[in-house]
């Protein structure tokens, strides 16, 4: 995943206050818009964009957050290495518990805070992991020189030969006249 040198905000933006929730009976519920732009979410993953709502209900585990995120992430043509931008899209359904009830990896802090970054880290990863073209009809890169194909006409390497093998080549077009 990309790293953005600069123009990216911190996680904390990715950290919920949800101690009202909490305090509310069990059946209580929030709706959280999300219209982020460049986040660093963890030190290994940047994402271009978060956008999206989110729905936190209180359960009596804790609060439960389901909804469908886009993130913008940037990965590479798996045929040809060409960086592309893709809008991914991340289905959240999640079981922050409360009071150290340990239901779920994730949990509300002792603060009321809900840390999101966590959970979009590992579904980004998830999510990125899948193949990815830049085209449909990408052609990938030459296995002999390593040239984009996509970007040249008519590769060939017919008039290139590995100079140790110049001599039995030689033989060999001498045996097999055309």
């Amino acid at each position: 995943m990309k790293h953005y040198d600069n123009g990216f905000i911190g996680n904390r933006v990715l950290r919920l206050n949800v101690g009202s929730l909490l305090n509310s009976g069990a059946g209580a519920m929030r709706v959280t818009t999300f219209d982020i732009p460049a986040v660093r979410v963890a030190e290994d993953v940047d994402l271009g964009y978060v956008r999206g709502e989110l729905r936190l209900s209180r359960t009596k585990e804790g609060i439960l957050a389901q909804g469908e995120l886009h993130i913008g992430v940037e990965s590479e043509c798996y045929r040809c290495l060409t960086p592309i931008e893709r809008d991914l899209v991340v289905e959240i359904e999640e079981l922050y518990s409360s009071n150290g009830a340990g239901v779920s990896e994730f949990s509300v802090g002792d603060d009321g805070i809900l840390d999101l970054a966590p959970l979009l880290r590992a579904e980004a990863i998830i999510v990125d992991g899948q193949r990815a073209l830049c085209r449909p009809d990408c052609k990938g890169l030459c296995p002999e020189c390593g040239v984009n194909l996509n970007e040249v006409e008519n590769h060939s390497h017919d008039d290139l030969i590995d100079p140790r093998l110049a001599k039995p080549r030689q033989l060999l077009d001498k045996s097999n006249p055309t």
